[in-house]
């Protein structure tokens, strides 16, 4: 795995070293060895997928209030993603900035969240499915987020959305 560490401290793309041959290729997309040598939690103790059957359809931007927040490694395992994070952390020095990674079944890459971000996508394929480690058991009424249009954020996607939820809708403005 090759580890590209993004202009939000602690969050990081994940490219996979594929091997291949006549066959197809064999990639490893998760290894305790080289996430602690990167500094990475390794401890997940969930994993979770979503399917959306429409490009353009938008989740998020969710995060888990402490002392329940998540770190998770993200893929897209068909179809590809717009995958955004938001630096939800008081006192960090990229509060409120974001940053964002194309996803994909064919590129492989993964984006690793740490605890204290906000974290959403917008499907670019229709029947894209995205799979999740989580480090933290969901814990119900600890969940929130924030605005996919919030102007204090300045978040862009890269199509028209065409499927929300209401909740997303409806997250309260940062001002």
């Amino acid at each position: 795995m090759i580890f590209t560490p993004t202009p939000l401290d602690g969050a990081v793309v994940i490219d996979l070293e594929r091997l291949g041959d006549e066959r197809g290729y064999f990639a490893r997309t998760f290894c305790v060895r080289e996430f602690e040598a990167e500094g990475l939690v390794t401890d997940f103790v969930q994993f979770s997928v979503s399917f959306n059957a429409e490009a353009g359809t938008v989740r998020g931007m969710h995060f888990q209030r402490p002392p329940a927040e998540e770190t998770k490694l993200v893929r897209c395992t068909q179809g590809a993603i717009w995958d955004v994070i938001v630096d939800f952390r008081p006192g960090s020095p990229t509060y409120l900035k974001s940053f964002a990674v194309e996803l994909s079944a064919e590129n492989g890459r993964q984006l690793y969240v740490p605890r204290g971000f906000a974290h959403g996508f917008q499907t670019l394929t229709p029947d894209a499915v995205v799979a999740y480690m989580i480090d933290e058991f969901y814990t119900p009424g600890a969940g929130a987020g924030l605005r996919f249009d919030d102007p204090a954020l300045g978040l862009s996607w890269p199509r028209e959305i065409t499927v929300m939820s209401e909740k997303d809708r409806e997250w309260p403005l940062l001002d």
